[in-house]
């Protein structure tokens, strides 16, 4: 089965050693405006649940948030950069199964962080930490719904719908 790649527009910087081609035009599609957002979102869900973690109390919710958080925004950088700097990425990478279990697990686990981290922030309202956690939380169900639509968009991709 075939598959046609559509590569957008280029940015080619030299120096005297190498080449260095950077895809903007993956920046302007969908899948890659997605991409960004979740990691600017995965970056800002990352900070405030790690600067705001301590451990000396029951935190297993904020761990698990911190955790899955950081899971995704590594995750998701990594496929950024990769379709950023290689030109045929973006276009391949969309037609494989890989993004839509990425997607679907990273929805999923994001989504039940945030829920979990939700209940416990609310049972125990009266902490410091309540405003930043809540914060943190609602953020990361935002980034959960942003990976729903990744995994919707990666199946229509995948069966090319």
């Amino acid at each position: 089965m075939s598959h046609s790649v559509t590569i957008t527009r280029t940015v080619t910087t030299s120096n005297t050693t190498s080449t260095l081609v950077v895809n903007t035009g993956y920046l302007k599609t969908v899948p890659g405006l997605l991409k960004l957002v979740q990691l600017i979102l995965g970056a800002v869900c990352v900070g405030l649940a790690s600067w705001y973690y301590n451990n000396r109390y029951d935190y297993t919710p904020s761990l698990f948030f911190l955790l899955m958080a950081t899971t995704f925004l590594v995750g998701t950088f990594c496929l950024l950069v990769s379709c950023l700097f290689s030109l045929s990425t973006g276009g391949i990478i969309s037609k494989t199964i890989y993004e839509l279990i990425y997607h679907s697990i990273g929805a999923i686990l994001l989504i039940a962080a945030s829920i979990t981290l939700l209940i416990h922030v609310n049972k125990n309202n009266n902490s410091y930490y309540h405003e930043k956690f809540l914060i943190a939380a609602i953020i990361g169900l935002i980034n959960g719904i942003l990976y729903v639509v990744s995994a919707i968009l990666a199946r229509r991709s995948y069966r090319g719908i």
